[in-house]
């Protein structure tokens, strides 16, 4: 006859702590905060005018799941096709240019020797640390001195300035680069244009797609800077459109939610399909 010794028993499952009820009760109240807002905004982009005046509470269900009445009005009456074209124009070009400008500023800063380099990286910490919205007299000002407001390129070259957070993503992956591989194609006789863009852009890919999705989405959601230099309103992008509902519709909140609505189903979507490369991006960064 056998008996059990202190090891051979089975083990007792731990009971999760405090901590662990706190984190999940900690995410739980997150998820609602972020997901009850957009089911409001979903139900009421359901209903009629005559249920959305009778009161009988945001969360409360629509009679028809299937009225599309409200987001044929929005798209139709809000302009919403041109707005998504000039949205469309403004991020291909915008994200176009901060990924040659961020990928090139993090080449040279890495592989090139030159003075006042550590100064450079410092103005551009000085640079975030400047509230946008105090520089923006002196950079309307420049803006009409060329000519651009009310111009879709206005939102263009300012998006282009790429920030320091797109730097940084493309710095670190350059810094994971061996130097070794700009060493051999120098001695097969390539400059540094061609080491730029045969070997360290093809290299990014990363890089690119985390800054792509990210600066896609803050130019997408992006309200100031297209109100302010597309004062038009067939030159106006998804935010200035979404927010020239209050004229036409006054108080119909059912359409002002339908066409919420259609904005936030492409940044949606986007997100869900393409977060992993946003976390592998930022995760591979921290680590090289």
């Amino acid at each position: 006859m056998t008996t059990l010794t202190t090891d051979d028993r089975p083990r007792s499952r731990r009971r999760p702590g405090l901590g662990t009820a706190l984190t999940y009760l900690s995410l739980v109240a997150a998820s609602l905060v972020v997901l009850v807002p957009l089911v409001v905004v979903f139900l009421t982009s359901l209903k009629t005018s005559r249920e959305v005046a009778d009161g009988s509470g945001a969360l409360s269900l629509p009679d028809h799941w299937f009225n599309l009445s409200n987001y044929a009005t929005a798209f139709r009456d809000g302009h919403l096709l041109t707005a998504f074209g000039n949205t469309a124009f403004i991020l291909v070009f915008s994200l176009t240019g901060t990924v040659l400008i961020g990928s090139m500023t993090a080449y040279a800063i890495d592989r090139f020797e030159f003075r006042f380099k550590k100064m450079v990286l410092a103005l551009f910490l000085v640079a975030t640390l400047v509230p946008g919205v105090t520089t923006q007299v002196a950079t309307f000002q420049v803006v009409n001195g060329f000519e651009l407001v009310d111009s879709r390129w206005a939102p263009v070259l300012l998006y282009m300035g790429t920030d320091i957070v797109s730097v940084y993503i493309f710095l670190q992956f350059v810094r994971g680069i061996p130097t070794s591989l700009d060493e051999a194609a120098r001695l097969d006789g390539a400059n540094t244009f061609t080491i730029y863009r045969r070997i360290i852009l093809p290299l990014l890919k990363p890089a690119i797609a985390t800054v792509v999705i990210v600066k896609g989405i803050t130019t997408y959601n992006d309200f100031y800077i297209p109100f302010l230099y597309l004062p038009s309103e067939d030159k106006g992008t998804i935010s200035t459109a979404l927010f020239r509902f209050k004229g036409p519709f006054g108080a119909h909140w059912e359409a002002i939610s339908a066409g919420a609505i259609l904005v936030i189903l492409p940044t949606l979507l986007v997100f869900l399909f393409l977060q992993r490369y946003i976390y592998n991006g930022f995760a591979q960064g921290a680590t090289k």
